[in-house]
């Protein structure tokens, strides 16, 4: 089976540069995506990739982090879309295929953090990322 963080690295190439055919190849044939805040799922490979292929907007995505082991990974990437970034954190399951079968996606909002807290914490610039 194929490391989970080199099929997730994999996938995340695939989708930025619209390689629908090589991502398909990533997707078990009933991929479930899951995306919590909004209550969507997306069930099978075929509807999965019409969504991506699809979605409208001039967007790209860069990798912050994978990290994985057995048949389960966690990424952190940045879409940007018209100069706006936007970070999202995706849950990958593998099946015993190494293919990706779940997919669970967060897009958090940014907001400015309550006061009363200025003297404990460090604050860095938007669009930098923390160290690793």
């Amino acid at each position: 089976m194929p490391n989970v963080e080199e099929t997730v690295l994999a996938y995340w190439d695939a989708c930025e540069t619209r390689d629908w055919e090589r991502m398909g190849a990533l997707l078990a044939d009933d991929l479930v995506y899951h995306l919590p805040q909004t209550r969507e799922r997306i069930r099978g490979r075929s509807a999965f990739l019409r969504f991506n292929r699809d979605y409208p907007g001039g967007w790209h995505l860069s990798v912050t982090r994978v990290t994985g082991a057995g048949t389960r990974a966690a990424s952190w990437i940045t879409v940007t879309v018209d100069g706006e970034e936007q970070p999202a954190a995706s849950f990958f399951d593998l099946d015993e295929a190494g293919r990706i079968s779940v997919i669970t996606e967060f897009w958090p909002e940014p907001y400015e953090p309550p006061p009363g807290r200025e003297h404990l914490v460090e604050r860095y610039p938007a669009g930098e990322a923390p160290p690793a």
